[in-house]
């Protein structure tokens, strides 16, 4: 049997005994809804059934919890578990289009996954559809991957788009993983028009999201066969081509199924950071953690980097002026502790502006001054990686470095803003638009220092906080 969650988070979302799931976010006025999976984990990761909790928040730090919203049917319904989908708005009514799930209905020789419908017109209170939409798998697609439904409204062709992720045949070995698409006048009579793209690169996409920034259309995917990451592509049409930017992930291996939602303002992602397997830092990743906020922003030439939450960095108060720091190093490596008892929880920032000779620096935390171990943030300048490891990782064998990695691509002699967030053991990182989350378990010390090799490195306006004021 699963222990039950030992929640120690005091910045980020995880109700008390659960782990979250796949995010299914719309806002409002200021509002975000966060309608969610949560997994009690009685029997193991995704083993017992579940419906969507909601949850909701103007700021990122309070929250207002509702429970199950959308209750989950009987062990005989198509909806035994409710798998991902999509809530928005349209004639008046919220509408929910979500993924049914029955593990026993393979054995009968149904399909396990189909879609279905509800409606609400307070967000809390939901009525199934009597006819229940079902759009089942099309012939030649795999009945056990149909799933994940995205609706929006096409101004262009004046009609509604959904969008799902789906392969084509039963073997996963095959990379067939494909966005499949209907169309709809009115929400109730759908068409399938086949494959909305088609790339042959991944066994299967999940929580595919398709929104509009500026002249420009991306679209949002996670995929778990190659690099289990959530990327984007862009385009100028909803027909494509959808062009792949060079830096094409939102985050690393440690953050999944992220959607967005906007509030009128601003853009913000919602995706979970996983746990390990007996909470230990060389076991895999499991399936469900801890709900993880970042802000979505467009660049100066259309492509998409992510920031923190504002208001998350704001409640850090009575922080603590580090002033100036210069280290320089000649052909050898240079340490200075900032902090020496930082807690489980608390926030870094700081300008920073390295030379032209700089190798790479680093950030390390919960270092142990005795045997100098660490989990370390290190910006490798040379091969242009943002990295999280252990240091030193001997007898580790590299094993943080399962995709706790990050393209990089820094200018000498230039300010950038670094801000570090950690809630206990989920670790988050920000420079230049790029983000690194993390989860880790085994605290070797309290310490917070920096490094830099073969160059010279300087922090000015540094701060740091471990007072959390919700």
């Amino acid at each position: 049997m699963e222990k039950k969650a030992t929640n120690k988070h005091e910045i980020y979302y995880q109700p008390k005994d659960v782990w979250v799931g796949d995010i299914m976010p719309y806002a409002k006025d200021g509002k975000f809804y966060i309608y969610h999976q949560r997994d009690e984990r009685i029997n193991g990761p995704i083993t017992d059934p579940f419906g969507w909790s909601l949850a909701t928040t103007t700021d990122f730090v309070h929250y207002q919890d509702f429970g199950e919203v959308l209750k989950r049917g009987s062990d005989q319904d198509w909806d035994q578990f409710i798998y991902a989908g999509s809530v928005f708005e349209a004639k008046g009514t919220i509408h929910a289009f979500y993924t049914g799930y029955n593990k026993e209905f393979l054995k009968a020789n149904k399909p396990s996954q189909i879609l279905l419908h509800a409606t609400s017109n307070d967000f809390v209170h939901w009525t199934k559809s009597a006819n229940a939409l079902q759009l089942k798998p099309q012939p030649g697609y795999d009945d056990r991957n149909w799933r994940d439904p995205a609706v929006i409204w096409d101004e262009e062709n004046q009609e509604y788009l959904l969008i799902l992720g789906a392969r084509k045949g039963q073997d996963k070995h095959r990379l067939t993983g494909r966005l499949v698409k209907y169309t709809s006048p009115d929400l109730t009579n759908w068409q399938f028009k086949g494959d909305f793209w088609a790339p042959n690169l991944y066994t299967m996409f999940e929580m595919p999201q398709l929104f509009k920034m500026g002249d420009w259309w991306y679209l949002i995917y996670s995929e778990y066969s190659v690099k289990n990451k959530v990327f984007y592509r862009m385009s100028k049409s909803l027909s494509g081509p959808w062009l792949k930017p060079k830096d094409e992930a939102f985050d690393g291996r440690a953050y999944y199924a992220a959607r967005t939602a906007f509030d009128g303002k601003r853009r913000v992602l919602f995706g979970w950071v996983p746990t390990k397997k007996a909470n230990d830092d060389m076991n895999n990743y499991e399936w469900g953690g801890t709900f993880v906020p970042q802000e979505i922003y467009q660049r100066s030439d259309n492509t998409l980097g992510v920031r923190p939450i504002e208001e998350i960095c704001a409640a850090f108060s009575s922080r603590k002026k580090l002033g100036n720091q210069e280290l320089t190093a000649v052909d050898t490596l240079k340490k200075q502790v900032l902090i020496h008892n930082t807690g489980e929880h608390f926030y870094f920032h700081s300008t920073i502006n390295f030379d032209e000779t700089v190798s790479d620096f680093s950030i390390r935390l919960y270092q142990n001054p005795a045997t100098d171990e660490s989990y370390e943030f290190r910006f490798n300048l040379d091969e242009g990686q943002l990295t999280l490891d252990k240091n030193p990782c001997y007898r580790w064998y590299q094993m943080m470095d399962k995709g706790l990695n990050r393209p990089i691509k820094l200018k000498a002699n230039h300010d950038y803003d670094l801000k570090l967030i950690v809630d206990d053991n989920i670790l988050t990182i920000y420079l230049d638009g790029v983000a690194l989350n993390a989860r880790v378990y085994h605290k070797f010390g309290r310490e917070l220092a920096i490094t830099v090799t073969n160059g010279r490195l300087k922090l000015r306006q540094s701060e740091f906080s471990n007072d959390y004021q919700k």
